[in-house]
């Protein structure tokens, strides 16, 4: 009898296909580091042939969607091919991309695809501010027609916002400028202390937790009763209210589901996620020489995570009443910041220490000095 998803214990759910370590532009706050490619060669690409193999043995371990992440996936000269193929086995289809090169060709044959998800990275609402971020003149008039051209093949983008210091005074003209291009919904990231991400940091470009938490309240009470796009705020659970968590309005819980998930970079290797880029510990065998079936059920880094998760959580994490679901927020960057995969997540450690963590979403028994 052959071996279907409910045989699985640990079922792999989705997959993180990183189609290139290269990019078209110089993000300054990219977490994993890609090199800057100006044309469509010299850069590693996945190889078609081996990420439909890992696709065919990943559908008998539960696999139902696929997201194509990069670098820059659109650089990918079988990109089409990609989609096509994902369309022929009915899986879900995540795409995040900064738009620059996409196409209304390219839109149709995106959109060609019944579940199709699209984000495009928009950092600014005018081309000053989004081009420093990005690193490249021109991208901006690029990026808001790759929006129009996915609006226009009837698809609905999600415009991504990372906040920074030169750019969180725009929130609300990017989210104006994204209902006028037609988007379905706006997410707001925390910028990550991860490769380009802690030198901002290290540079005080980030926001601090204060100013962070500050202004999520400002975009969760007041600006998002001010439009009718769904906004996201990318904050850990302990710092959402309950109403944009679980109301049938609110947006859910934006959590990694680490544990049904598995990523494979640009060089056909398994590994956590594109932390592994950075992160050699995190890489976990190459597809050309070991099944993914077995990654998948034996590799001692992923075992680990599903019997440790959340109980083995450290710092605020093994405090916080919000654990059960947030896991930790993000375990790769937990690893890239504390060479643990049970370290706590930066954001909340940070807060907690600064006492601002919320002491409703705190364990009773957890001391929390009196504030001054």
């Amino acid at each position: 009898m052959s071996e279907t998803p409910l045989d699985i214990e640990w079922p792999l759910r989705q997959i993180y296909f990183y189609l290139t370590d290269g990019c078209n532009l110089r993000c300054r706050h990219c977490w994993i580091t890609p090199k800057f490619q100006g044309t469509r060669s010299s850069h590693v690409y996945l190889d078609v042939e081996i990420l439909t193999s890992i696709v065919e043995q990943a559908i008998p371990l539960g696999l139902t969607g696929i997201k194509l992440s990069g670098g820059e996936p659109l650089l990918h000269p079988q990109f089409i091919e990609i989609i096509r193929f994902i369309k022929t086995k009915e899986l879900r289809l995540t795409i995040e991309t900064n738009g620059v090169l996409c196409t209304k060709e390219l839109a149709l044959s995106i959109s060609a695809h019944r579940e199709a998800f699209v984000s495009i990275s928009l950092d600014g609402a005018d081309a000053q501010t989004h081009e420093w971020v990005r690193g490249m003149p021109g991208c901006f008039k690029a990026t808001l027609q790759g929006v129009r051209n996915l609006v226009r093949a009837g698809l609905k983008p999600q415009i991504i916002f990372t906040l920074m210091r030169r750019n969180a005074d725009q929130v609300g003209q990017v989210i104006h400028l994204a209902e006028q291009l037609g988007a379905g919904s706006v997410k707001l990231n925390v910028l990550q202390p991860t490769e380009r991400g802690a030198l901002m940091h290290e540079s005080d470009q980030a926001l601090t937790i204060k100013e962070l938490i500050e202004l999520g309240r400002w975009v969760e009470g007041s600006l998002a009763q001010l439009t009718e796009l769904k906004l996201i705020i990318h904050f850990p659970p302990a710092f959402r209210p309950l109403s944009r968590l679980f109301d049938e309005n609110g947006d859910g819980c934006a959590v990694c589901g680490i544990k049904e998930i598995l990523g494979v970079l640009g060089d056909g290797s398994y590994a956590l996620c594109g932390i592994g880029e950075s992160t050699p510990e995190l890489v976990f065998g190459h597809a050309e020489s070991v099944q993914l079936k077995r990654i998948w059920q034996e590799h001692a880094v992923l075992k680990q995570l599903r019997t440790g998760l959340p109980e083995r959580l450290e710092g605020i994490c093994a405090e916080c009443l919000m654990k059960s679901i947030c896991s930790g927020a993000c375990i790769a960057q937990n690893f890239y910041s504390n060479g643990s995969l049970w370290g706590p997540y930066w954001f909340c450690q940070q807060a907690y220490n600064e006492q601002l963590f919320p002491e409703t979403r705190l364990h009773p028994s957890t001391f929390y000095p009196k504030k001054r």
